[in-house]
């Protein structure tokens, strides 16, 4: 098995992260060492101002208002991605996608036109990517058929 480690710098324990590995399309394990916890990751994914999700992604959430169409649609994500393929697209998906419009909620490399309150530190801390992880592998059913 042949196993590509992507281009992206990996998170630098100096700045005061927890160092990640790149496997494939990935990063297999966990930055904290244990699971997240599913309903505290629901309510960053939801919260407008922390984790700012519904801005471009919509999902199964019928009680939130003015959901996003930029960004894939949450419904049905832990279906399709693991949750090391979810981790590396919260931590960096400028990883697969240089182009991409998704923050990189946990890398301070490389990043342009930061906002002063966030210079420095990162969208969200080890624990919270991991119950976010945890939180969008529980979207495993793909739901009803969206019209266009």
């Amino acid at each position: 098995m042949l196993v590509l480690a992507l281009a992206a710098p990996p998170a630098q324990a100096e700045e005061g992260l927890v160092p990640t590995s790149v496997v494939g399309d990935a990063i297999p394990e966990s930055l904290t060492g244990a699971p997240g916890d599913a309903a505290r990751g629901r309510a960053i994914v939801v919260d407008r101002i922390r984790g700012l999700c519904l801005l471009c992604h919509a999902g199964p959430f019928p009680e939130e208002r003015f959901q996003g169409n930029l960004a894939p649609d949450l419904t049905g994500v832990g279906g399709r991605l693991s949750p090391g393929q979810l981790r590396l697209r919260l931590v960096d998906g400028r990883a697969l996608n240089p182009e991409t419009i998704m923050p990189s909620y946990y890398n301070l490399a490389g990043l342009a036109r930061v906002g002063r309150a966030w210079q420095g530190r990162p969208i969200l801390s080890a624990a919270e990517i991991e119950d976010v992880v945890a939180f969008l592998a529980t979207l495993r059913e793909a739901g009803p058929e969206k019209s266009r």
